[in-house]
């Protein structure tokens, strides 16, 4: 078992039997694991960042439930999918180590859960190999807590991280 399979056991372990899992109690009864694309190594990419400046200024997302949350741009990525030129940011915590991946795509709402998708460094999903250089695998994308419950507040993604190409990889909705 490959660590992209490890890991998705792993979530699939916690989401169905977990006391703290997002996965409302008397819905975990038949779950037989979350949906995924399988394994798309076209989707894993070697970046260089446009790093922001360190002095720009703190963003606020919006959350699911109308909250703010404060983030730093940390850099802005190309890539290409299917042709099509694609460009999102990565957010960071104030000293630019957590890094923050919120998106949405052509997938968002139909496959995938509607408000979009997350990846960060806690997951093997961005990989920095240096200040600028950094490797984005959307193999690793997941649907925020609150794609299972109401009861969490989750960052939406801003617009600049709204993708019109499709992201096939990572988790599809849930149902």
């Amino acid at each position: 078992m490959n660590e992209l399979q490890q890991l998705r056991a792993q979530i699939d372990d916690f989401m169905g039997h977990h006391p703290q899992s997002p996965i409302p109690a008397d819905q975990r009864w038949d779950f037989k694991g979350l949906n995924y694309y399988d394994h798309n190594p076209i989707l894993v990419f070697q970046v260089q960042l446009e790093r922001f400046p360190q002095a720009t200024p703190m963003v606020t997302m919006e959350t699911s439930t109308g909250d703010n949350r404060p983030y730093r741009k940390y850099g802005r990525f190309s890539f290409t999918v299917n042709g099509e030129e694609a460009e999102l940011t990565i957010f960071s915590d104030i000293y630019g180590q957590e890094f923050f991946l919120p998106f949405r795509d052509a997938t968002s709402g139909k496959d995938t859960y509607g408000a979009g998708r997350y990846m960060d460094n806690g997951r093997p999903a961005i990989r920095q190999l240096s200040p600028d250089i950094f490797v984005i695998d959307f193999n690793y994308a997941y649907s925020p807590y609150c794609a299972y419950s109401e009861a969490y507040s989750c960052p939406l993604p801003p617009m600049e991280n709204w993708a019109k190409v499709p992201i096939e990889a990572g988790e599809k909705n849930w149902k």
